[in-house]
C-alpha cells in the first residue's frame, strides 16, 4: 500500500511543539495514530534536523519492550538517553500499558529539556482522562479515520467507484489493503468484535450486553435521523419486548459509544432564535466501514452515508457541526398562518465563520432544488449557504448566491467552502 500523508495532523503535532503540554494523540482504535506518531511525526523531526539519538520512541506493544511496562524501568531508560540540554523527543505509543502510567508522564513533565508526544488505547485512555488529570497541561490531537482526500492518495481503483467504495467501507487505513468484499467485510466485522467492543467491555460494566449491541444496530440505522434517548428506550419496549432498557441506561450506553469514538452527536440549533434545543440529537459514525459492518451491509443508502461523509469531512476540518432549525410562519390553503420548522442538514461554525449546508444526493427537478434551497431563503443573515449532491454536476451559483457542489469535489477541494 502507498504511504498515506496525515498533513493535517502533523501540522497539529508541530504547531504543538513547545507548548510546555504532554500531546495527546486521541481517535478510534486503528484511524492510524501509531503509524503518525512513529513514523509520519519521527520522519518530519528527522527531517527538521532533530538527531535520531535525540528522538527517543518507545512502542509498548512490541514484546521486546515489555520490561519497559515498569514505570521505573521505563523511567530509568528515558533518563540515561537524556544526556545534554538540547530538546529530547519522546515519544511514547501505547502508554497506558506502563503501570502507574499518569505518574510517568508527571515526572516526564518535569523533563525541562523534553517534549512528550503520547498515543494510548480507547479502552483505558481515553484523551478526556488524560486532559482532565493534567488540568491544561495536556494538548489533544484528535485524530480520524481518512478523509476521502487522504483514502484518494492510497486507492488504486477506478475513480469512477472511488467515493462509492469510501462510503460502503470507510477510512481506516487497512481497509486499502482488502481486495475483496469478503475480505473488506471480513476484516471490518473483525475489528469491530475483537477491538472496540472489547475495548468498551473491558472498560465498562455492560449488564445487557445483547441489549448493548442491538442498541449499537439501532444507532447505526438511524443515521441522520433524530432520536433520543427516551425514543430509543420506547423503541427496545415496543419492537424488542426488553421492558428492562431504560431511557438512562440508553443514555449511558451511548455515553460509552461515544467514548470509544465511534459515534458522535450533532445537536438542534435554532437558527433565528439562536439557541440550542435539548432533543432530539443526531449521530453519525465517525467510520462508515464500521457502521456498514455493524448491519451486515444491509442498508447501504447512500442518502445517509453522504451526509453521515459530508459530517466526517467538517469535523476533520476542525468544525463543530449542528443541525440547524428554521422556524417560520407561512399562508396555508385555508389563509391561516401556521408555523413550520425547516431544517438545514448542518450548521458548520469556527471562529467567526458560519457555513450552512444541505445534503441532497439527488436532484432530479426543479422541485427538489426549490425543496432544497427553501430553508436557506428563510434565514436571514449572510453566511454562506451550500448544497452538496451525489450528482456529477458542475459547480453553481445562484442568483441569491446558493451553492450547488458535487460531493467529490466538496471532499476532496480542501476550500471547496469558500469556493
Amino acid at each position: 500500500m502507498k504511504k498515506i500523508e496525515r498533513p493535517t495532523y502533523l501540522e497539529e503535532l508541530i504547531s504543538a511543539r513547545g507548548d510546555g503540554n504532554i500531546k495527546v494523540i486521541s481517535g478510534l482504535r486503528r484511524c492510524g495514530k501509531s503509524y503518525l506518531l512513529k513514523h509520519i511525526f519521527k520522519d518530519w523531526l528527522i527531517a527538521d534536523g532533530v538527531p535520531a539519538d535525540h528522538i527517543l520512541l518507545y512502542d509498548l506493544e512490541n514484546r521486546r519492550n515489555k520490561h519497559l511496562l515498569d514505570p521505573d524501568v521505563l523511567m530509568d531508560t528515558i533518563e540515561s538517553k537524556i544526556t545534554d540540554d538540547e530538546i529530547y523527543f519522546i515519544l511514547i505509543d501505547e502508554v497506558q500499558k506502563v503501570k502507574e502510567f499518569t505518574e510517568v508522564l508527571e515526572s516526564l513533565l518535569l523533563i525541562e529539556n523534553a517534549e512528550v508526544y503520547v498515543t494510548g488505547s480507547n479502552s483505558k485512555f481515553l484523551s478526556k482522562d488524560i486532559v482532565t488529570e493534567f488540568r491544561g497541561r495536556a494538548t489533544e490531537v484528535h485524530m480520524y479515520p481518512l478523509s476521502f482526500a487522504e483514502f484518494l492518495t492510497a486507492y488504486d481503483g477506478p475513480e469512477s467507484e472511488s467515493f462509492l467504495q469510501y462510503i460502503n467501507y470507510g477510512g481506516l487505513p487497512q481497509i486499502l489493503t482488502q481486495a475483496t468484499h469478503a475480505k473488506k467485510a471480513a476484516f471490518l466485522n473483525r475489528i469491530y468484535k475483537t477491538v472496540y467492543l472489547k475495548d468498551i467491555y473491558e472498560r465498562y460494566t455492560i449488564e445487557c450486553p445483547d441489549e448493548f449491541e442491538e442498541l449499537v444496530k439501532v444507532l447505526a440505522s438511524a443515521i441522520g435521523t433524530p432520536t433520543n434517548p427516551l425514543n430509543l428506550a420506547n423503541t427496545f419496549k415496543s419492537k424488542k419486548h426488553l421492558n428492562d432498557i431504560t431511557d438512562k441506561t440508553v443514555s449511558t450506553y451511548i455515553s460509552y459509544i461515544e467514548d470509544a469514538f465511534l459515534i458522535e452527536k450533532a445537536e438542534r440549533y435554532d437558527i433565528k432564535g439562536k439557541a440550542y434545543i435539548d432533543s432530539p440529537f443526531k449521530y453519525y459514525f465517525q467510520d462508515l466501514g464500521i457502521r456498514n459492518a455493524i448491519l451486515s451491509f444491509r442498508q447501504v443508502e447512500e442518502t445517509h452515508l453522504m451526509e453521515n461523509a459530508i459530517f466526517n469531512e467538517l469535523r476533520i476540518r476542525g468544525f463543530s457541526v449542528d443541525v440547524g432549525q428554521v422556524p417560520v410562519r407561512i399562508v396555508a390553503e385555508e389563509g391561516k398562518q401556521v408555523r413550520r420548522t425547516y431544517e438545514v442538514d448542518f450548521v458548520a461554525g469556527k471562529d467567526s465563520q458560519r457555513y450552512y449546508i444541505q445534503s441532497a444526493w439527488r436532484m432530479p427537478n426543479e422541485e427538489k432544488e426549490e425543496q432544497e434551497s427553501r430553508p436557506f431563503r428563510s434565514i436571514s443573515d449572510s453566511f454562506k449557504k451550500i448544497i452538496v449532491t451525489g450528482e456529477n454536476v458542475l459547480l453553481k451559483r445562484d442568483e441569491s448566491g446558493i451553492v450547488t457542489i458535487p460531493v467529490t469535489q466538496f471532499l476532496k477541494d480542501p476550500n471547496s467552502l469558500d469556493l
